[in-house]
C-alpha cells in the first residue's frame, strides 16, 4: 500500500502591515516590470492578487518606485554575488528590492538585519520561492558583511552608478555632452508636488491663503502654479475635490497659455489623457473642445477630472494619426501632445528606462510624424498647433519640430523649446514648439 504524500509545510501568513508583505508585493511589481508591464499596472495587479490594504498598497508602491530608481545598482550587486540571475522572476525581484534598500546612498531606511529577516519571511511565505529562503538569507547577509567592497566594485559599472541602461546613458551623453550627468541625476529624484490653481473658481493669492490656514507650506512658481513644500495625498489638499486645484507639473502648465485660446474657438486636444492640459484649456476660456484619446479607459480618467473641475468637453476615442473620427470642420487651435519615449518624466515614471529599448526612439518618432502631419491638415489657415513631447531626445523633439516646419511650410512662433528636468521651477523635461498655419 502506497504511503500518502506528505502535506506541504504550512507557510507563514504575513501581517497586513508588515515590511515582509510590502517587500513581497514590491517584488511582484518589479517582476511585472521586468516582463514588460508598466509599474502602475503591475502594482494594481499585485494589490488585487495579495488583497493588500490601502496602507500596505502605499508601502509596496513606495518600495517598488525606490527599487526602480536604483535597479541598476541592485542588479549589479546581485550579479556579483550569484552565478546567474535568481529564478523565478519573483525571487529576482525580491532580491533587487532588498538590495536596493540596503545600498541606498543616504543609508538604509530600515535597520539592515531587520530588512534581511523580513526578506527571508517574504520568500518563505510564497510557494514559488519558499525553497530559496536559505539563498536569500545567505546572499543578503554576505552583502551586509562585505558591503563596502561589493558596493565600490559595483559602482565602477556606469549602469550601477547612474541606474540606467547603458544605451540610455550613451544617448544622454551624445545629446547633452555638458549636462548629461545633471539630467541623469534629476531622473533619479522624486518630483515635487505642484498644483494648478483653477482661476475660474479662485485666485492664486486666495488659494495660498487657504493652504496657509490649513498648515500647508506652498510657494507660487508660475501664473497659476503652486508648489507644495511636501507632497500630500489629494484628499488632504484643501479645495481639491471642489475643483479649486489640480495636480500638474509646472512645465506642463505652460501648454494651455501658449495656445492663446479665446472664447468661442474650436479646439482639439489630441492624445489628451489624463486630461490635465484639457482642464487647463477649459479654465482659460469658453471654448468648444474635443478631447481625444485612443484608449477608452484613459478617456474615463479625463471625464473624472473634468467632472471634478465642473467643466465640459466632448470626448472621443480615436487615433490621432487617422481621419475617421474627424467631422471635417477645421480647428482654430490644436494641442498635439504626441507619443514619445517619455525620457523627460522619469522622476514620475522610473520604470520607463527599464521598459524602453533603443529602437523605440525611431519608432515613436515615426508615429509622432504621422500624427503631426494628420492634425495639421485639420487646422484652419491662421490657426495654431502646439507640438508637445515629454522626451529629451532630439530625434523626438528639436529634429522633429524642424522637419515638421520645413515639410509643411509652417510659421514657427515663440515657444520654450527644450526644457530640461529641474531648473528654476523643478519641472519635468518637456519640449514645446508652436506653429501657425499660413493664411
Amino acid at each position: 500500500m502506497r504511503k500518502p504524500e506528505p502535506k506541504p509545510a504550512a507557510r507563514p501568513t504575513l501581517k497586513p502591515d508588515s515590511l515582509a508583505l510590502s517587500l513581497l508585493a514590491a517584488a511582484h511589481a518589479v517582476a511585472g516590470v521586468k516582463s514588460g508591464t508598466a509599474l502602475p499596472q503591475a502594482l494594481a495587479q499585485t494589490a488585487t492578487r495579495l488583497q493588500l490594504t490601502p496602507q500596505a498598497r502605499g508601502a509596496a508602491q513606495d518600495l517598488a518606485y525606490r527599487t526602480m530608481r536604483q535597479l541598476g545598482r541592485a542588479e549589479t550587486l546581485l550579479g556579483a554575488m550569484t552565478q546567474k540571475p535568481p529564478e523565478p522572476a519573483l525571487l529576482h525581484g525580491l532580491m533587487c528590492c532588498t538590495l536596493a534598500l540596503l545600498s541606498e546612498p543616504d543609508g538604509a531606511a530600515y535597520e539592515p538585519f531587520t530588512l534581511v529577516n523580513q526578506a527571508v519571511d517574504a520568500a518563505a511565505s510564497e510557494a514559488a520561492i519558499a525553497h530559496a529562503k536559505g539563498m536569500v538569507n545567505a546572499v543578503l547577509r554576505r552583502y551586509l558583511r562585505e558591503s563596502a567592497q561589493l558596493l565600490a566594485e559595483a559602482l565602477r559599472n556606469p549602469v550601477a552608478q547612474w541606474n540606467y541602461p547603458a544605451w540610455w546613458i550613451d544617448t544622454a551623453k551624445a545629446a547633452y555632452p555638458k549636462q548629461w550627468q545633471e539630467i541623469l541625476q534629476a531622473g533619479n529624484g522624486a518630483p515635487p508636488m505642484t498644483l494648478r490653481v483653477n482661476v475660474r473658481k479662485t485666485t492664486v493669492a486666495a488659494y495660498l491663503e487657504m493652504l496657509e490656514k490649513a498648515g500647508i507650506a506652498a510657494t507660487q512658481i508660475g501664473p497659476s502654479a503652486v508648489r507644495l513644500a511636501q507632497a500630500l495625498p489629494v484628499t488632504r489638499i484643501p479645495g481639491f475635490e471642489a475643483g479649486l486645484s489640480s495636480v500638474q507639473d509646472a512645465g506642463a502648465q505652460l501648454a494651455a497659455p501658449l495656445l492663446d485660446v479665446q472664447d468661442g474657438m474650436r479646439v482639439l486636444d489630441a492624445c489628451a489623457a489624463p486630461g490635465g492640459k484639457t482642464g487647463h484649456l477649459l479654465e482659460l476660456a469658453d471654448i468648444e473642445l474635443l478631447a481625444m484619446d485612443s484608449d477608452p479607459q484613459r478617456l474615463v480618467r479625463i471625464r473624472e477630472n473634468l467632472d471634478r473641475l465642473q467643466l465640459r468637453a466632448q470626448l472621443a476615442e480615436g487615433d490621432a494619426a487617422r481621419r475617421g473620427w474627424w467631422d471635417g470642420q477645421p480647428y482654430d487651435r490644436i494641442l498635439a501632445d504626441v507619443p514619445c519615449t517619455a525620457s523627460g518624466v522619469l522622476r514620475r515614471h522610473p520604470d520607463i528606462r527599464w521598459l524602453r529599448r533603443k529602437a523605440d526612439t525611431a519608432q515613436l518618432s515615426g508615429v509622432s510624424r504621422q500624427i503631426l502631419d494628420n492634425l495639421w491638415s485639420m487646422l484652419r489657415p491662421g490657426g495654431k498647433l502646439l507640438f508637445v513631447t515629454c522626451s529629451l531626445w532630439p530625434q523626438e523633439s528639436t529634429a522633429q519640430a524642424d522637419a515638421f516646419a520645413e515639410r509643411n511650410s509652417a510659421i514657427r512662433l515663440p515657444a520654450p523649446g527644450q526644457l530640461l528636468p529641474g531648473g528654476e521651477h523643478d519641472q519635468d523635461g518637456l519640449f514645446y514648439a508652436l506653429f501657425e498655419k499660413p493664411a
